[in-house]
């Protein structure tokens, strides 16, 4: 295998075009095509303790729903060292198959190519009572290392290629190694939510309730929001997850802004929900979170899957901590971010050392122009 390749142009999304900055220009809109979805851990994994409450049918139905990759023998021994004391790291995806429901949702041409536009690292401290959450922008020109897929095939390093270009190329280990390279932090393990799925998870939960300090219309995401209080279902969290011309300077980075509140709008919701008072809506949830996530191996059957979910009920919204990783206008091209290195290293070595995440890393870098539009 080779250890570099000729640069790539990365995966845009339909309709790149030049973001506003300041007094520059503002992105042109495009069509409702390959957007990002929110996924996190805490749905994905946290309604699946229906297994322990041991119907023998529910628990074959629920195993039989999951998809798991065995990350750890594509990635073989060349990886990060793991962590000696209880906390570890998950790789969140968000991703957009462009098969079956996804292809509605997703709007636009068919392509039967995968795709993540939503990457989320989280960090269970020792003790897993709270957590940091790094979201890396899509956007972002990295050097990719050299990976392999599932099905054995390899791909060259690449220099200079947008973040999201890893998944696109060789799948989760594709992305997972790369997120290693990048953090020179070890990934325990991955969880992937698709597109239709969320929409299913959160009318499933019954929606989830935030605040917009200002309107929000965005004819491409099919998202109309007044300033004030809603209680968004499916498809207005889709939209509002998928925002990005919408609000801010109409960059993934305004984006990522909107999915750090609604995440933690999300995580109060699944709080309060009270789903052991009704099993029949745990078991809706349970069926709908199993369909739409894909793990890695260790956390491939229900029984795994609910053990992690209870090491997650003692972090809630309060002690979520959520920053983006730092970076840059690229110069070069308007639609693109460099990484800030000096100050993203801050934050790995932090992750690395199980401590909170410094408020310098992330002082003074780009981050989009949509902080506050919308609270918990």
């Amino acid at each position: 295998m080779s250890t570099e390749s000729t640069p790539e142009p990365g995966i845009p999304e339909p309709g790149d075009g030049p973001r506003r900055r300041g007094g520059g220009s503002r992105r042109k809109p495009r069509s409702a095509g390959r957007k990002a979805l929110l996924a996190t851990a805490w749905t994905a994994a946290g309604v699946v303790v229906l297994a322990g409450a041991g119907a023998g049918y529910v628990y074959v139905k629920l195993n039989g729903n999951l998809h798991s990759i065995d990350i750890n023998q594509v990635l073989g021994r060349d990886r990060p060292a793991k962590a000696d004391n209880g906390s570890q790291n998950i790789l969140v995806l968000g991703s957009d198959s462009r098969s079956g429901a996804n292809r509605e949702l997703g709007g636009g041409a068919a392509d039967s190519g995968a795709r993540s536009d939503t990457a989320m690292i989280v960090h269970l401290y020792e003790g897993h009572k709270k957590a940091s959450v790094v979201s890396v922008p899509r956007d972002t020109l990295i050097d990719r290392p050299a990976c392999a897929d599932t099905r054995g095939r390899t791909y060259p390093a690449a220099r200079n290629v947008m973040f999201n270009s890893a998944y696109a190329t060789g799948g989760a280990p594709c992305a997972v190694r790369t997120v290693e390279s990048l953090t020179g932090i070890r990934m325990d393990h991955y969880l992937e939510v698709d597109f239709s799925g969320f929409e299913r998870l959160v009318d499933d939960l019954g929606g989830v309730r935030v605040t917009t300090t200002r309107a929000i219309k965005d004819q491409d995401s099919h998202l109309d929001l007044a300033a004030g209080t809603h209680t968004l279902d499916g498809r207005q969290a889709l939209g509002l997850v998928r925002t990005r011309h919408g609000v801010g300077d109409g960059s993934d980075l305004g984006r990522i802004q909107l999915q750090q509140a609604f995440v933690k709008a999300l995580i109060a919701q699944t709080e309060q929900v009270g789903v052991l008072s009704s099993p029949k809506k745990l078991y809706d949830l349970a069926d709908t979170a199993t369909r739409t996530v894909t793990t890695d191996s260790d956390l491939g059957s229900v029984n795994s899957l609910a053990d992690f979910a209870g090491g997650l009920k003692g972090i809630g919204a309060a002690g979520t901590h959520m920053v983006t990783m730092p970076v840059r206008y690229d110069p070069a091209d308007p639609n693109r971010v460099l990484p800030e290195r000096a100050k993203a290293q801050r934050i790995w070595t932090a992750l690395r050392n199980d401590r909170p995440i410094p408020e310098s890393a992330t002082a003074g870098t780009a981050a989009g122009g949509a902080q506050g539009v919308v609270t918990p």
